[in-house]
């Protein structure tokens, strides 16, 4: 189920649907649940309370109270997965701190906005955090990695407070800046008619997240307000050096600031490839708070990608096997890692990835 039907929202539902589940929707503007039946993104308005999975597409504000009620209201599935889409995570994750919420980020948009804009192909090959913590069920993780791996998203997990930091960088800030340029724009266009028409492509390209639904972004910066003013104070920051090299003709100066940029932008590269061989390893866990969590954040800081999770449980119930597919060639790395940390661990080869 999907609550919240916007462009997240109704391409969460539309992509499901596409892999045969079958997927409710509600949404607090009257109408909208209803045009996104109309559009494929859902099979039918309204609560299902037996659902396996509830996504909640709401604006973080109002996430909270939907969680705590799917959660601990007694009225839906006792086995219920909740996952969210937002992108402040810290907040949420610190006011739901239930077993079986698993908090989201997709990293993908689009310059449409609404259910109108919803497409079945938003979330392939984009990037999709998850944040698990001591609380975190590994099996609500694992449902929720598989649910995102298989509309196509490239999953990792981090703590939220990191994501939070991170996404002001990659995100927050990127949009306040193109904000900031395109109101400068129109405000020196009243003045000087040609201006917009001047406007090519690359500053197009810039300025094109300006052009995203600015009612979401008051809250955005109020819920990740401490991150977002750090990084606005580098980057004005950094400003001022490239303001001083200008003033200065400081040609070098330019040039090399220009070329690490450059550099940097050319690496970001289009996405992780599949790995020509992938190895499965085992860890065993014992069923304390914090374990997987711990095991999911040191692959994402090691840059290795989880192809796929499982657990297998124990017939004692006090421990279990965690088992992670990851790329041959970070194996032995991995394995390294995870004996820093205390923890054993078995590789078996599985072959050929493609």
């Amino acid at each position: 189920m999907v609550m919240g039907t916007g462009l997240i929202g109704g391409s969460v539902g539309m992509a499901l649907r596409g892999q045969g589940w079958y997927v409710s929707g509600t949404d607090a503007t009257p109408g909208v649940a209803r045009r996104a039946v109309e559009l494929g993104a859902l099979d039918a308005e309204g609560e299902d309370l037996k659902a396996d999975l509830v996504v909640v597409a709401t604006p973080v504000t109002a996430a909270a109270a939907l969680i705590d009620d799917v959660l601990s209201s007694g009225r839906w599935s006792p086995s219920v997965v909740v996952t969210d889409v937002g992108s402040v995570k810290a907040p949420l994750v610190a006011a739901s701190d239930h077993p079986r919420f698993v908090g989201g980020h997709p990293m993908a948009g689009s310059e449409q906005v609404g259910v109108e804009g919803s497409s079945a192909e938003l979330f392939v090959g984009a990037t999709w955090v998850l944040t698990p913590t001591s609380t975190t069920d590994p099996a609500a993780y694992a449902t929720v990695r598989s649910v995102a791996d298989s509309l196509g998203a490239r999953v990792m997990a981090l703590p939220a407070d990191e994501h939070d930091a991170l996404v002001a960088m990659v995100s927050h800030v990127p949009h306040l800046t193109a904000a900031t340029l395109m109101a400068m724009a129109a405000d020196m266009g009243e003045e000087h008619g040609a201006l917009l028409q001047l406007a090519a492509g690359g500053f197009r390209d810039m300025t094109r997240v300006a052009a995203g639904r600015p009612d979401i972004w008051p809250g955005i910066c109020e819920d990740n307000a401490g991150a977002i003013v750090t990084t606005l104070d580098q980057l004005i920051a950094r400003l001022g050096h490239v303001r001083d090299q200008v003033a200065r003709a400081d040609h070098d100066a330019l040039l090399s600031t220009l070329g690490r940029a450059a550099t940097a932008r050319r690496a970001l590269g289009d996405g992780a490839p599949l790995p020509d061989a992938l190895v499965e390893v085992r860890i065993p866990v014992e069923d304390r708070p914090g374990t997987f969590a711990e095991i999911a954040v040191l692959a994402t800081e090691l840059g290795i990608n989880l192809y796929d999770v499982e657990i297998a449980h124990s017939a004692e119930g006090d421990r279990g096997v965690l088992v992670l597919v990851i790329d041959a060639e970070a194996a032995t790395r991995f394995d390294e890692a995870l004996a820093g940390r205390g923890h054993r661990s078995s590789t078996w080869t599985i072959g050929s990835a493609r």
